[in-house]
């Protein structure tokens, strides 16, 4: 058990980091007026601001979920701490050392499991950057310069290197007094035939920082040939790494983010450092996963979820990138902030253009984007053949309710018009309509089938329309 920490040490704790700076690491903070500050509450979806921040009380609470107290409170809450690990992580921040009342001043073996956990990861990471200027490390070395990263842009993302052999790391953190359980627990290490031994082995390493710039975990890239594993190995479940819940590069991101309102979602760690020496300083990814809920809040939090921010997806143009896209726009409706995607010429991603074309190409890259909306469309309309009148009924059907699924009015309507473009229908009320009656049925919770417009066989007008058949289709998304 660890010692309690001194009542006055947690006062000095509580006193020395102030409350909206702890905050604002992970949401974005606005004017409340009398002093106060507001944002979307991290505890409790919502779409207008109703978590305040009293920095001359050091206290928040929010009006829609009614959660409250003080920065360590919050900490509590938001990253699942105990007490003393929410004291012990302030006071890091704080440098402030703590005595134990069991004795000694923050002894190893007092502090909290996640608190090691995240120490023993920061330690790692220090190895593996020494480790990244080894003889060993050569091939290391030679992937990041083909790709255009100098020394100084590994320091910048903390880019290492892992040994090997079975147990560097291992024997390295044993010696800086952790334990073989920790070791296992954070993922460093993982259970053999004699003990522990490393997880990562002769690999390139990207260490993974929650929000508020804590390493949690690690995503490592395969470069010797004997090496059997997976292309990329990341850090397994742990208590302080879950996959669905971090962002690569966030840390670095994060108030650039809120600052532009706009977040640019690439695809692997390469793409990340690419884009951010490219100027784009918004770029994350996801470690190990597709991009989801978790990944969702995170973002809506720091762009404090208007209609004047952007997503930005980027995706390779073959067929696995058409398919995440898609997947990307399953998630639309739960951003009020605009969707959008990039897709380069040749389907290179940033890190290939950078290398291609330069800096330059990267950002117009970004700035070419187009709608996620209107793509997944066209997506699902180029599916068909619209040069029969089948085709062009089924198109509607299966296009239909994408545009039914926008909850603007004016927005649904004028994307109608554009579907009934898109089919080739010169009709387009009947589409407009064909879409109402969608949108009325889900609003009505889809039960017995939307039905036709204006019945069987009738037909949206001359030109390429045909008959569009009284199917109920199913939503898209």
């Amino acid at each position: 058990m660890a010692g309690r920490i001194n009542d006055e040490d947690v006062r000095a704790v509580r006193d020395a980091v102030p409350i909206d700076s702890v905050v604002s690491e992970y949401l974005q903070l606005r004017p409340a007026g009398g002093g106060n500050l507001k944002g979307l509450c991290p505890f409790h979806d919502e779409k207008s601001p109703s978590f305040h921040v009293s920095p001359a009380k050091g206290l928040f609470h929010c009006f829609g979920c009614q959660e409250g107290g003080d920065t360590l409170a919050f900490l509590m809450k938001v990253d699942h701490l105990t007490f003393s690990e929410s004291v012990e992580r302030l006071a890091a921040q704080a440098g402030i050392t703590l005595r134990y009342e069991e004795g000694g001043y923050g002894r190893a073996s007092q502090q909290g499991e996640r608190t090691r956990l995240v120490e023993a990861h920061k330690v790692a990471v220090q190895y593996y950057a020494e480790q990244l200027g080894s003889p060993e490390a050569e091939a290391a070395r030679r992937f990041l310069g083909e790709r255009g990263f100098d020394e100084a842009a590994a320091r910048h993302f903390g880019v290492g290197y892992s040994p090997a052999g079975w147990d560097h790391l291992t024997r390295f953190l044993r010696g800086r007094g952790f334990t073989d359980k920790e070791l296992v627990l954070s993922g460093l290490a993982q259970e053999g035939r004699r003990g522990p031994i490393d997880r990562f082995r002769g690999r390139l390493m990207w260490p993974i920082r929650d929000v508020s710039g804590e390493v949690v975990g690690f995503g490592a890239r395969r470069l010797r040939e004997d090496d059997n594993g997976p292309k990329y190995l990341n850090t397994p479940e742990t208590p302080v790494y879950r996959k669905s819940q971090v962002l690569y590069g966030i840390d670095l991101a994060k108030r650039d983010i809120a600052k532009e309102g706009r977040a640019v979602v690439v695809e692997g760690y390469t793409d990340v450092m690419a884009c951010h020496l490219a100027g784009v300083t918004t770029a994350i990814a996801t470690s190990g996963t597709a991009f989801g809920e978790g990944h969702i809040k995170i973002l809506r939090r720091l762009l404090m979820d208007n209609s004047r921010t952007e997503v930005i997806f980027t995706f390779d143009g073959d067929a696995a990138g058409r398919k995440a896209a898609l997947r990307a726009f399953e998630d639309d409706q739960k951003f009020a902030a605009r969707t959008s995607i990039a897709i380069s010429p040749g389907g290179m991603d940033p890190c290939e253009l950078r290398i291609a074309q330069g800096d330059t190409a990267v950002r117009e890259l970004i700035d070419s984007r187009t709608r996620l909306f209107e793509f997944a469309l066209r997506s699902v309309v180029d599916e068909h053949d619209l040069d029969s009148a089948e085709g062009r009924s089924a198109a509607l059907e299966a296009a239909a309710p994408i545009v039914a699924q926008l909850k603007d009015p004016s927005l649904q309507h004028e994307y109608a018009v554009r579907l009934a473009g898109l089919l080739g229908v010169l009709d387009t009320q009947f589409v407009v309509r064909r879409v109402g009656r969608i949108a009325q049925w889900k609003r009505a919770g889809g039960q017995g089938g939307p039905g036709g417009q204006g019945g069987p066989g009738s037909r949206p007008g001359a030109g390429r329309g045909g008959p569009v058949p009284p199917s109920a289709p199913a939503a898209a998304g």
